[in-house]
């Protein structure tokens, strides 16, 4: 009861008109500084945009590596300005942040609530974008994760999968990585016709199919060529075909030279060998 009586007297002695022009104020001026902040970062995209723009016209240096130092970049400015921002936050509000930061308790529990796998994250960020093993736009395969580089930031690397799926690795966990975008690209075909086939026939059919479609793409680089048998069976004959292309163009060529050996096949008779029948024994 005396506590309910304190605290009605203490809300009568309020001088609210005060109150609400005070908390007004610095309602504006937090206000005021988001806006400030949101319009420095989307002013420092802009500006790192056309830097890293000229900085590739006048340079020799590949678009991806140069989205790739921009991501990170970008990543840099924002942190920095997220760190100014709650800093001026606090000091608005009469909270001393110098003290905070400078407090060994404080430091004490960043070190052990994480700061030292930020560290590591850090660190191994800076070694994959030293040793160029990634570049924005390549594709990867990072343990379980395959797909695209969409960004690659201080603390984790985005790679979108082919499905779409956005996957986010601390960059401190990319302890085995594989680019599949470095140098020409491979694309293998093999084809079963069945063992009845002329054999010789058929190989000149593809090869000729080969000639026409290398002189078709200019995304080929070598081939496609007619490697010769790879296998054989009691039913079919796997014949296949090699070709190198530019970089990510190596599963439309592949899907590109199915379809044209199928016509071709098919327009000269060639049999494809038969599937068995699966008889369904009935209980």
């Amino acid at each position: 009861m005396i506590y309910f009586n304190e605290l009605g007297t203490y809300i009568q002695n309020i001088q609210w008109g005060e109150f609400l022009l005070s908390t007004s104020l610095l309602a504006l001026k937090i206000l005021l500084i988001l806006l400030s902040y949101l319009l420095i970062n989307k002013m420092a995209k802009k500006l790192i945009k056309k830097l890293f723009e000229t900085y590739i016209q006048k340079n020799s240096i590949s678009r991806g590596r140069a989205f790739t130092l921009e991501s990170l970049t970008n990543n840099l400015i924002t942190y920095i300005l997220f760190f100014i921002l709650i800093i001026t936050i606090l000091q608005l509000l009469g909270i001393d942040a110098t003290a905070i930061l400078a407090g060994a308790g404080i430091v004490g529990l960043a070190v052990g609530f994480g700061a030292q796998g930020l560290v590591s994250d850090l660190v191994s960020g800076f070694f994959l974008l030293l040793e160029r093993q990634l570049d924005v736009g390549e594709l990867v395969t990072i343990g379980e994760f395959s797909g695209i580089v969409e960004q690659v930031g201080l603390r984790t690397t985005q790679i979108r999968a082919g499905d779409g799926t956005l996957h986010f690795i601390p960059n401190r966990e990319i302890t085995q990585l594989s680019n599949h975008s470095r140098g020409e690209m491979q694309a293998l075909v093999d084809i079963d016709i069945s063992v009845h086939n002329d054999l010789q026939k058929t190989q000149e059919i593809l090869q000729q199919v080969c000639e026409r479609i290398a002189s078709e793409n200019s995304s080929i680089t070598d081939g496609p060529n007619m490697v010769g048998i790879e296998s054989m069976g009691p039913n079919a004959i796997t014949i296949r075909i090699l070709a190198k292309t530019k970089n990510m163009e190596q599963w439309g060529i592949e899907r590109l030279i199915r379809k044209e050996m199928k016509m071709a096949l098919d327009k000269n008779g060639i049999q494809f060998p038969e599937t068995p029948l699966i008889v369904k024994s009935e209980s």
